[in-house]
């Protein structure tokens, strides 16, 4: 069958789910012929064994949409019977994560071998108490378990280094987690396991911080030696009203993160733009001085704080 006439009739008989089993192919009447010459001309995809999803989604999807994709059909070809834990239950929470590989974690309340979970699956084992497990809507009825907001960070802070665990422990407090909560949770596991850096990671967590950059921006401050910013600072001028990602009211110092994430679900228009550099104009002419930072900037050690110390030169001169 000629790769046109394999795509009709996917068009034709692919089920409304964005990833399907072999199954569920089979009673919409695409035999197993037609799915393996399907994968084999690159219509569709073979996210894992007996899942498919068609090719032109998948080459649509962003690489953390494909990590989420990646846990719908594992969750598929398991029937269910998976607890999501760790960056594999932040994804499905909604909370942001970075640099944190495309691996799907699950714990589990016996000893298992890797080997028998996949390659591509890292199980953890744990009895996990009711109050540390939630149900996720995957869509169209299909309810995945992962565990709660405060149980993934507190797992994620006990395997992840500070920065990327931080990522994911500040978006899980702007979707509701507390500080408590995620303590509470870490108790239940035990204090033994990873407690210190569950401690750590409490004390730098900000849930004012938006996004990723904000986030290790935050961070490298800190490490710097900084002092510590107002985050989300609103200031009036004359153009309107400004909201900083980091400010020094006292010198009158900027920071804006400029990362692809500060305009995470939509792209501004001109409009939106030009209206942002107006108000930033008038901050300077207030005596404001302003600093911009890139994601680049946070792959060069030390860059953003250089930037920012630079900045509380510039802004001491002036007011001298």
């Amino acid at each position: 069958m000629a790769p046109l006439e394999l795509t009709t009739l996917l068009d034709t008989r692919w089920p409304a789910l964005r990833v399907a089993s072999t199954e569920q192919l089979n009673a919409a009447g695409l035999d197993e012929r037609a799915l393996a010459a399907a994968v084999r001309d690159r219509v569709l995809v073979r996210v894992r064994r007996g899942v498919y999803v068609r090719r032109t989604l998948w080459q649509s999807l962003t690489p953390w949409e494909r990590d989420h994709l990646r846990i719908e059909a594992h969750w598929l070809a398991g029937r269910g019977s998976s607890v999501y834990s760790h960056v594999s239950a932040a994804r499905l929470l909604g909370c942001s994560t970075w640099g944190v590989g495309p691996e799907i974690h699950v714990t589990v309340p016996y000893s298992v071998s890797r080997a028998s979970h996949g390659r591509d699956v890292s199980p953890h084992r744990f009895a996990l108490p009711d109050d540390d497990v939630v149900e996720v809507p995957l869509g169209l009825g299909q309810i995945a378990r992962a565990t709660s907001l405060e149980r993934t960070v507190a797992d994620c802070a006990r395997t992840l280094d500070v920065e990327r665990a931080a990522i994911v422990g500040d978006h899980a407090l702007r979707l509701g987690a507390s500080l408590e909560g995620i303590r509470a949770a870490a108790d239940r596991t035990g204090a033994s396991r990873g407690a210190r850096r569950i401690e750590r990671l409490s004390s730098l967590l900000d849930g004012r911080s938006e996004s990723p950059g904000e986030t290790r921006t935050r961070l490298a401050l800190l490490a710097a030696g900084l002092p510590a910013p107002e985050l989300q600072f609103e200031i009036s001028t004359s153009a309107g009203r400004f909201r900083a990602d980091f400010a020094w009211p006292d010198v009158l110092v900027i920071l804006e993160f400029d990362g692809e994430a500060k305009y995470f679900d939509y792209r501004p228009t001109d409009a939106v733009l030009l209206a942002e550099r107006r108000r930033e104009n008038a901050l300077v002419d207030e005596g404001w001085t302003l600093v911009r930072a890139r994601w680049a900037d946070l792959s060069i050690p030390g860059a953003i704080p250089a930037k920012v110390f630079a900045a509380f030169e510039r802004a001491r001169r002036l007011a001298g």
